[in-house]
C-alpha cells in the first residue's frame, strides 16, 4: 500500500542518518519501527488485559 509520510525536519534528518548509518533505505528504517513500536504496544496491552484479568478474576467470575 502507499503511503505518504510528512515527518518533521529534525525527525527527517535524523531518519536519514541512521538510515545512511546502517546501509539501508529510510524507508526500511521507518518498516522496522513500525513493526517494533506495534509489537511493543500489542505486548504491552496483552500484559495489562492479561493483568486485570487476574487481578480481577473474582469480580469477573461474579459478572459471567
Amino acid at each position: 500500500m502507499a503511503m505518504t509520510l510528512r515527518l518533521p525536519d529534525d525527525v527527517q534528518d535524523a531518519l536519514r542518518e541512521t538510515a545512511d548509518r546502517e546501509g539501508r533505505s529510510m524507508q526500511a528504517v521507518v518498516i522496522e519501527a513500525v513493526r517494533v513500536y506495534t509489537a511493543d504496544r500489542n505486548r504491552r496491552r496483552d500484559e495489562a488485559v492479561a493483568r486485570l484479568v487476574r487481578d480481577h478474576a473474582a469480580t469477573l467470575d461474579r459478572l459471567a
